[in-house]
């Protein structure tokens, strides 16, 4: 089979001479040094060839998407070269008329109701994976083989999620060019149940309340910094993400001396870009008090041992669960599992404060400000209540910085 350096390096000879690939394609060399893409193909018993398109134009990936395409025309019985739909692939589209021009005309009218960091990613993800490939064709005469091959290419680098995302892109490309008369079909949706499965909650949890309390005590027996211990701590106690415990910062805690404690993780710090409140329990505001004398005039709760102005790393967690064996079976986002299993099974009725206790998006925004402010009191109630049964058996906060460990002040 060729390579695409094959391809390149190939140079003229008196006669013009074929370079083969696979199923027929090759690549005719002119003494002009012009290079053409071809197909041999049989039909009715008869050899016919067809031109698929000059090199380097037409690159090596799409040329053996065309005869692909061809292959398929033959099961049909259709011959490619009276068929027209190569020869129309082939044609130069109008610019407006391609599917880069099509994409690109989507994108920005969908870009302003994105953040900017994810209107990046949309349009980078379609520059590196689709309009090398296709981005010079019309949407309405690329096929779903076609649009499989660019994400099955995709897959097997082991981006699956990538894959899964890329195909929602191409769909609503394709959407756009039907509502604008450039297609007919979306290909991309054709394609979708082709793709792997998403496995979704890939990452290890203990959901089992006994297991879980007892992979903590496991977990507050090892000897570690007390500062890494009082972290890996609230972090149980209050089921946000890992990243919003390792950055926390003093000044995002009020009213910890008061009946109503919070910790308001401000919205350039959250996945989902809005504002948190976290009610904290008493034994959560018994952690933040406790971690006061190691890093109170630092910025963070979690400093850095060796950088203080820094937040703590972001393995520190992860590895003081690793070093009480428990390496493969949970990790600190896991927590997040074992909140919600346990307590969604205890309050089903509860299941929409649990979701904001959790921090997940509502699609009514509207809605979800209001139920924001409506539940405070609801949800201060549920983390008092995780709180006492995930800490059942377990070490007092004096006991969790001072048992068989020296601490050391930042």
């Amino acid at each position: 089979m060729l390579t695409d350096t094959k391809v390149k390096t190939a140079k003229a000879e008196e006669r013009a001479y074929r370079l083969s690939d696979s199923e027929g394609l090759f690549v005719h060399v002119m003494p002009t040094g012009k290079k053409f893409w071809r197909l041999r193909y049989r039909i009715d018993g008869k050899e016919q060839t067809l031109t698929l398109g000059p090199y380097p134009s037409v690159g090596l990936r799409e040329a053996r998407m065309l005869r692909d395409n061809a292959k398929d025309l033959l099961r049909q019985g259709i011959d490619p070269n009276k068929a027209g739909k190569i020869t129309h692939l082939l044609a130069e589209p109008q610019q407006k008329d391609n599917f880069e021009a099509v994409a690109r005309e989507w994108y920005e009218q969908r870009k302003d109701l994105w953040r900017p960091r994810h209107a990046h990613d949309v349009i980078h993800s379609l520059e590196r994976d689709v309009f090398p490939h296709i981005g010079h064709l019309p949407p309405g005469q690329i096929t779903p083989r076609v649009v499989l091959h660019i994400l099955k290419g995709i897959e097997d680098r082991g981006a699956i999620e990538t894959a899964h995302r890329i195909r929602q892109r191409m769909s609503d490309v394709f959407v756009h060019a039907i509502a604008t008369e450039r297609a007919d079909t979306d290909p991309a949706g054709i394609v979708k149940p082709a793709l792997r499965p998403v496995i979704r909650n890939r990452q290890p949890a203990i959901t089992d309340l006994e297991q879980a309390r007892e992979m903590i005590a496991h977990v507050e027996s090892c000897v570690a910094h007390p500062v890494t211990l009082l972290a890996f701590r609230l972090l149980y106690l209050t089921a946000v993400r890992p990243g919003e415990v390792r950055a926390a910062m003093w000044d995002e805690f009020h009213g910890l001396d008061s009946q109503d404690p919070v910790w308001v993780i401000p919205a350039e710090r959250m996945k989902m870009s809005r504002e948190h409140i976290v009610p904290l329990s008493p034994q959560a505001v018994a952690v933040v008090q406790a971690v006061r004398p190691f890093s109170s005039r630092w910025p963070h709760l979690f400093p850095n041992t060796r950088r203080p102005k820094l937040p703590m790393s972001e393995n520190a967690i992860g590895y003081l669960i690793n070093r009480a064996g428990y390496h493969g079976r949970h990790v600190p986002h896991g927590f997040r599992s074992t909140f919600s299993s346990n307590m969604n099974e205890r309050f089903p009725l509860d299941h929409d404060v649990i979701e904001l206790m959790l921090a997940h998006a509502s699609k009514d925004k509207v809605a979800a400000a209001y139920n924001r402010a409506l539940y405070i009191d609801r949800r201060r109630e549920l983390a008092s209540i995780w709180s006492r049964l995930i800490l059942d058996g377990q070490k007092t906060v004096d006991e969790l910085v001072s048992a068989h460990r020296r601490p050391v002040k930042i």
